[in-house]
């Protein structure tokens, strides 16, 4: 099978049939074979009806639905499970994404041989300020520290190589940084391609501001577990050891000082209430509690089921 498309989606009912009916149009103008797996995130409206219809009129059409609302990761890790094309196509239901950019996408995964393609909408017709503004600032901080140059990380628009879905695991908010954990598995082909952005058509924005708070906190934390996730006492021990030798060269430099104007007959503050010496404790006892959570990271990961999991390309 050429493609397989993954739609998650939630509350679309409206939108459904004339994006089905658009990506129908592209395949075969261009022949291609291809499933498209609509995920319904636990849909409120006749999301699942609609589907079920679309089902009963085409072959095409599968789909998965969620007995609740779980996120659009979880829909993305089961519609990845269940795709059987060689390129494996995501796309938002609310008609902001063209279906006609998919034969070029297809085209830079199998002629041009990039592992993952994302789509850049340069041009946006969302509110400026509750979307544009904060776009802008989240993909800045994500290419700096992701090392991945793209303009439009979260774009729902992507192709992947049937490899990489396989390899990847979408969990928590994780959608958002995709590209990252591909990079994170080896597939490192990373393009981008402009794509048309519409506006939408049916319903509201399933998304409040505060996807972008939870999407620091989730770049930090992939930061964190791709740098340190095997070997967390590298981190811990690092910042633990530190602290400890900060604090206890604080305390000898207090304790000389009291010593010294002791021998020379100088009134000085008395240990216990110099405010730098209950610094210098804190940070050595905050020192030695960051060292023993190294040690009990390494505990954790040395007994983990998962431990020893590695990607591997090729056996001969």
């Amino acid at each position: 099978m050429d493609i397989s498309i993954i739609v998650p989606l939630f509350n679309e009912a409206e939108s459904l049939p004339h994006l089905y009916e658009w990506i129908a149009r592209v395949m075969k103008e261009h022949k291609f074979s291809y499933e498209v797996i609509f995920v319904n995130d636990g849909s409120t409206d006749a999301s699942w009806d609609v589907i079920k219809e679309l089902k009963a009129k085409s072959k095409e059409v599968r789909g998965i639905c969620f007995r609740r609302n779980y996120g659009k990761s979880a829909a993305l890790y089961c519609g990845f499970k269940a795709a059987e094309g060689n390129v494996v196509i995501t796309m938002d239901a609310d008609l902001q994404d063209s279906p006609d950019e998919i034969p070029e996408l297809y085209r830079m995964i199998t002629e041009e041989g990039f592992d993952l393609v994302s789509g850049w909408k340069q041009k946006r017709y969302d509110n400026k300020l509750t979307k544009n503004l904060p776009s802008k600032l989240f993909n800045a901080t994500a290419r700096r520290v992701t090392g991945i140059q793209l303009h439009d990380m979260n774009c729902g628009l992507k192709a992947y190589r049937r490899e990489v879905v396989k390899n990847i695991e979408v969990f928590s908010e994780m959608h958002r940084y995709i590209p990252y954990l591909a990079k994170n598995a080896g597939f490192t082909k990373i393009g981008e391609k402009v794509v048309q952005h519409r506006k939408r058509e049916f319903g509201v924005s399933k998304f409040g501001l505060n996807r972008f708070i939870n999407g620091y906190l989730d770049l930090m934390t992939l930061w964190f577990l791709n740098k340190f996730g095997k070997q967390p006492m590298h981190f811990f021990g690092l910042v633990g050891s530190l602290m400890f030798f900060i604090g206890f060269i604080a305390v000898l430099v207090v304790g000389g000082m009291k010593l010294y104007a002791l021998s020379n007959h100088v009134h000085a503050m008395l240990v216990g209430v110099n405010p730098y010496f209950h610094i210098a404790i804190l940070m050595m006892i905050l020192g030695c509690m960051l060292f023993l959570a190294g040690f009990l990271a390494e505990l954790v990961i040395r007994n983990s089921p998962s431990r020893n999991d590695y990607l591997i390309k090729e056996e001969i």
